[in-house]
């Protein structure tokens, strides 16, 4: 029924999926800085008050691009750990791999990092300083891991752990100093010895 709730939960799910797409669509283009709400709203075809009632706000719009990147890069993060069981190394090395192989093949990321070097790129702080949201889901991704691959692995000390290494992939994103498979044999000896 066109009135129900369900259905203008999926109506409003299916508007806020076309909003942000379009949004990191023309960030790749433009970078994130000269996207303007007025662009986003033409190019989905509502009006800029639609996407105030929905985002607040352009660093809400932001925010919702960020969310949706995380989402997708910890997914992949999460088959790459379980895919491997309980062997440190190797689950690690592959989700490491999964990230620094994603980041630097992406559209957006790449726009992120290029538009930063030349001025400012306001959806650089999800990557650094307001990485929080990153950070969280990757620890908690991690934490699920361990519980049930290394049962009898300290909680918090998976936390410690877990959030160092997250950081350091967070760095190797944005300032990558050797190739990936260099970087991940890096920090998957240093997980399996911390977890040793």
């Amino acid at each position: 029924m066109a009135g129900s709730p369900r259905y203008r939960d999926h109506a409003r799910q299916q508007l806020r999926d076309a909003i942000i797409g379009a949004a990191r669509d023309l960030a790749i283009d433009r970078g994130w800085d000269a996207v303007r709400m007025a662009d986003v709203a033409a190019r989905v075809g509502v009006s800029r008050q639609t996407l105030y009632n929905e985002f607040t706000n352009k660093a809400g719009l932001g925010e919702a691009i960020a969310h949706r990147e995380i989402d997708r890069f910890i997914g992949g993060v999460r088959d790459a750990l379980f895919a491997h069981g309980a062997d440190a190394r190797a689950a690690v090395h592959a989700a490491v791999t999964f990230v620094l192989s994603q980041a630097a093949a992406d559209p957006l990321i790449k726009s992120v990092l290029t538009s930063a070097r030349g001025g400012s790129d306001t959806l650089l702080p999800y990557l650094t300083t307001r990485a929080d949201l990153a950070l969280a889901a990757a620890v908690a991704v991690l934490r699920e891991w361990a519980e049930a691959h290394l049962p009898g692995t300290s909680p918090d000390d998976v936390t410690v752990g877990a959030e160092s290494i997250a950081r350091l992939v967070v760095s190797h994103v944005v300032l990558p100093l050797a190739p990936v498979e260099q970087t991940a044999d890096t920090l998957a000896d240093l997980a399996r010895r911390f977890l040793d």
